[in-house]
């Protein structure tokens, strides 16, 4: 455990560093995090993150905080407008995620999955961000282009099922060919779906 501190952090200056913590996570992973080597890694002293963090699992849960801004913020780059059919969004936002400069941000994702997996309590808020934000998120676009609520969700699952297990396939085979081609193979099959309308994501 890092010791508590009770004098007030400067928010930008910890912002700065977790996003030094995040891109050391993305080359080195989260699971063996170890303060010292991560401090040297990083160019701080284990002093500095002993100030900034309070504990292993409160840097963890920062990291994946701030995994997840990042994987929001490849959504604001999508060029998706109102009416396009399910397999045209899901084929730009194939394109975005599969990336390969943005694999490691999904590694590292896929990685704190089975962290939460393991231990739920250490992650308490993992699952509903990861599951059911997105779940809602998809689904609303199907209810706004008139599906009905239980469709929709059933059709969000799918389509988040679908982006997951091609995902971790990539990412672990890099087999660039063989998992386009099966996602080229998934959206002919989205194709007779209603063309999409979109809100926010909260």
């Amino acid at each position: 455990m890092f010791s508590a501190v009770s004098r007030p952090l400067d928010e930008a200056n910890r912002a700065q560093l977790l996003d030094r913590v995040l891109d050391d996570a993305l080359a080195h992973g989260i699971g063996s995090l170890s303060l010292r080597p991560l401090a040297k890694r990083i160019g701080v002293s284990a002093a500095t993150l002993v100030y900034t963090f309070t504990s292993k699992d409160d840097l963890a849960v920062a990291v994946l905080q701030r995994a997840g801004h990042r994987q929001r913020a490849l959504f604001d780059t999508l060029r998706l407008q109102e009416g396009m059919a399910a397999d045209e969004v899901c084929g730009e936002v194939w394109r975005t995620v599969s990336a390969a400069k943005n694999l490691p941000l999904f590694r590292l994702l896929f990685e704190f999955y089975g962290l939460a997996l393991q231990e739920p309590a250490r992650f308490p808020d993992f699952f509903d961000a990861a599951i059911e934000a997105w779940v809602d998120f998809i689904s609303a676009a199907f209810e706004r282009s008139g599906a009905e609520k239980r469709d929709a969700r059933l059709r969000a699952t799918v389509i988040l099922a679908c982006f997951r297990g091609f995902l971790l396939d990539l990412c672990a085979t890099e087999d660039y060919p063989r998992v386009n081609g099966a996602v080229d193979l998934w959206l002919r099959s989205l194709r007779d779906a209603a063309p999409l309308r979109f809100g926010d994501l909260a």
